[in-house]
């Protein structure tokens, strides 16, 4: 992984996991536990480890209480941009299909 912005979010998001842990005082052994994740993972991900898959880190967000944020990053909803650009590929008219006639 050499993208610097990327490595650093993934260390930033594992920092602030390991302070929601520490906010709610809860050990690593019950999250991990409750996130179905051995202790090991756990501490890789609070060290911003790039290699922790992402179903461990929704399974770790999800253990701490605070709900399934995966869900909402790309919706279609949210992506103006993408919305925008689809926007401006519609086409100018609709047409209906020609319909074909039958002559007996």
């Amino acid at each position: 992984m050499s993208n610097i912005l990327v490595i650093r979010s993934i260390r930033k998001l594992g920092r602030d996991i390991k302070s929601a842990r520490l906010r709610r005082r809860l050990p690593m052994f019950l999250v991990a536990e409750r996130a179905g994740i051995s202790t090991r993972t756990l501490s890789s991900l609070e060290k911003g480890e790039p290699g922790v898959s992402i179903g461990n880190v929704a399974a770790v967000i999800v253990a701490l209480g605070m709900g399934t944020p995966f869900s909402t990053i790309l919706d279609q909803k949210n992506d103006t941009f993408g919305l925008l650009l689809d926007e401006g590929r519609l086409p100018k008219r609709a047409r209906l299909p020609r319909q074909e006639t039958f002559h007996e």
